[in-house]
């Protein structure tokens, strides 16, 4: 019997399925589908807004925000129907791992740690971060979904560089639910404060800003993170740009002028003595030398 493979199939191995639906346009309510595997692990990121899901095993309805994810364990092979209000276009990426995969990446027999994060996979804590509420997606997490896309990569190293990357996603999810259970233990304005920066640190903000949307003056906003977190408001906010430009250099369809704007950087010039001081290296050079 020939295999049905899904539309917008963008790699298929023993232990990785990866699917990327685009302009996707729901006429009459038409819905994608989206088939999880016999005891798989099954990230899916949400592209575009006013995502719906029903999963076929358990009836459940879900509305998704734009750029929020979940990471879904199933025992067994279903379906899952995605459709938009009003027709509107369907974007989502979705990776399915196979629990081989999974088991021997984390081990579980080396130490209990391994095996309570194990457990709470299968357990599907990696579902809401919040409330029940699913987590949003980071810069990191965007950016390698583009590396994922735009790879030409075949074979064999296409194989490693795929999975290089979805261990770097698997990576910054743990992380994320991890900086959650630590919430706790983090005074609640830093934390905010840290937050409002991670989420606009590609705008040109500044403490006031940041003070005016958490309710606190912008000195309490540059004394409390610097306390907690031993760096300068400022000085983390460039970090996450220079973070974020380092990992676009390598497309060379954006130019460097997008990227400088896309970071945050009203001129190209300031981008370029900052990207230099930051690596070392202008970002034309690094670009030219990969």
């Amino acid at each position: 019997m020939k295999k049905e493979f899904p539309k917008g199939l963008l790699f298929r191995s023993e232990d990785l399925c990866i699917v990327s639906q685009e302009n996707f346009f729901s006429e009459n309510f038409a819905k994608s589908v989206m088939i999880e595997g016999e005891s798989s692990f099954n990230l899916l990121f949400l592209l575009s807004s006013g995502v719906q899901m029903e999963a076929e095993d358990c009836g459940t309805r879900f509305l998704f925000k734009k750029n929020q994810y979940i990471l879904h364990y199933s025992d067994r092979e279903s379906r899952a129907a995605l459709w938009t209000e009003h027709r509107e276009q369907l974007n989502y990426f979705h990776i399915r791992i196979s629990y081989d995969f999974i088991f021997r990446l984390i081990s579980p027999a080396l130490n209990r740690e391994n095996a309570d994060i194990l457990e709470a996979m299968i357990c599907n804590h990696y579902i809401f971060l919040h409330k029940q509420t699913p987590p949003f997606m980071t810069v990191e997490m965007h950016i390698i979904l583009k590396e994922i896309i735009s790879s030409s990569k075949k074979g064999v190293l296409q194989k490693l560089f795929v999975e290089a990357k979805v261990i770097k996603l698997l990576i910054l999810i743990l992380e994320q639910f991890g900086n959650k259970n630590r919430a706790a233990e983090t005074p609640e304005i830093p934390s905010k404060i840290k937050k409002y920066i991670d989420e606009n640190f590609h705008r040109n903000i500044r403490a006031e800003e940041i003070g005016k949307n958490i309710g606190i003056n912008q000195t309490t906003v540059r004394k409390a993170f610097k306390a907690e977190y031993q760096t300068t408001v400022s000085d983390y906010m460039a970090e996450l740009r220079m973070l974020k430009a380092r990992k676009l250099i390598v497309d060379q369809k954006i130019m460097i002028k997008e990227i400088a704007i896309e970071c945050g950087y009203e001129y190209v010039q300031n981008f370029t003595r900052a990207f230099k001081k930051k690596f070392g290296v202008s970002p034309e050079r690094l670009r030219n030398s990969g």
